[in-house]
């Protein structure tokens, strides 16, 4: 089974994205839907998805349970939920009870947008990931290089969850720099409970002038870091179409693992996603 690891949806008509405001959006600031993603995949050649939050709305991920719930192509959920808030568990419970809620696989913040470098190591924050572990649930660490000493932190103070670096923790692909993004990611590696997305990358090298050897120093960084059992394969469709259009950004990633057993290209592209977000027992 071939998936796709990380990707999103919205529609403009249900609710403000304002993130995409600017001249630089502009590729991207329209409604992408199941339907959508469902040609793209096909294409592609993708048997399964795992959806991800875009905003800091309960809301939004209620609608993309259901969404998942009428899709048979999305294998499973990223949602979000109010870490800092003291009903986090009562909300985690109430979303999986709701339809579709058994596909809720595990919760993200958008700590990169956080001011405070050492977030994730608040005391309300580290009780609202061990919510999340208690749920059953995974969490997908969406950080940038500064913030790693935090998640490298909240991941020892909370093994019992299963954490999944989303988009190689964005290092500056664009300007080469390796340190002190390398050094960071191979401790955050060390920790058993930290699987990574080879995801994201595109998108912080030169959106125009981007080769597979921009990449690759930063995709074997974490490949030799992690080990092909602990690294999956996330499109991040469609933010990745500023950069690139879907083949284009699978056959990048497939260039880049060309050096891995095909034992480990089946973990990378399809394994370490079921593991990670417990697909095998996802009934639809």
């Amino acid at each position: 089974m071939r998936i796709d690891a990380h990707h999103h949806l919205w529609d403009l008509s249900r609710r403000a994205q304002g993130w995409l405001d600017g001249p630089a959006m502009a590729p991207i600031r329209r409604d992408f839907t199941p339907a959508d993603l469902e040609a793209v995949a096909a294409g592609a050649g993708i048997d399964r998805t795992v959806l991800v939050q875009v905003l800091a709305d309960i809301d939004e991920t209620r609608e993309f349970l259901v969404t998942a719930d009428e899709c048979e192509t999305i294998a499973a959920v990223v949602g979000w939920a109010d870490l800092t808030s003291p009903r986090v568990a009562e909300d985690l419970a109430d979303l999986r009870a709701g339809r579709g809620g058994h596909l809720l696989a595990a919760i993200r913040h958008l700590v990169q947008a956080e001011e405070d470098p050492a977030w994730l190591t608040r005391p309300e924050v580290l009780a609202g990931l061990k919510a999340v572990a208690a749920q059953g649930l995974a969490y997908d660490l969406l950080v940038v290089p500064h913030q790693l000493p935090a998640a490298i932190a909240a991941v020892r103070a909370v093994p019992e969850l299963t954490f999944v670096l989303d988009h190689i923790a964005k290092p500056p692909i664009a300007s080469g720099e390796r340190e002190p993004w390398a050094g960071l990611i191979a401790e955050l590696a060390a920790e058993p409970n930290v699987l990574c997305k080879l995801s994201g990358m595109v998108t912080e090298a030169d959106p125009a002038r981007w080769t597979v050897a921009d990449l690759r120093p930063y995709a074997q960084g974490v490949l030799e870091a992690f080990g092909a059992s602990r690294v999956m394969f996330g499109s991040d469709w469609p933010v990745c179409l500023l950069a690139g259009d879907y083949d284009r950004v699978l056959g990048a990633a497939r260039e880049l693992t060309d050096g891995l057993s095909a034992a480990e290209r089946e973990d990378v592209f399809g394994g370490t996603a079921v593991r990670a977000y417990r697909l095998e027992g996802v009934e639809r």
